[in-house]
């Protein structure tokens, strides 16, 4: 019996396949304008969600009173 074949190589993930094919499809410019949109995204959420904690605090603590 023998053991399989060992990968010299990693398999690339699906996220390294998307940026791979984003690459060919756009141009450098449009890559980063939508990685920087992204990212707004991303940081719009983290605010919201900072803001919705704030407010659970305030409002516990007026309640406590």
């Amino acid at each position: 019996m023998q053991a399989a074949p060992v990968r010299a190589t990693a398999i690339p993930s699906f996220t390294d396949a998307l940026r791979a094919v984003e690459s060919l499809l756009m141009s450098s410019g449009q890559r980063t304008a939508r990685r920087n949109a992204w990212t707004s995204v991303l940081e719009d959420r983290r605010r919201a969600k900072d803001r919705v904690e704030a407010q659970l605090v305030l409002e516990s603590s007026l309640t406590r009173r």
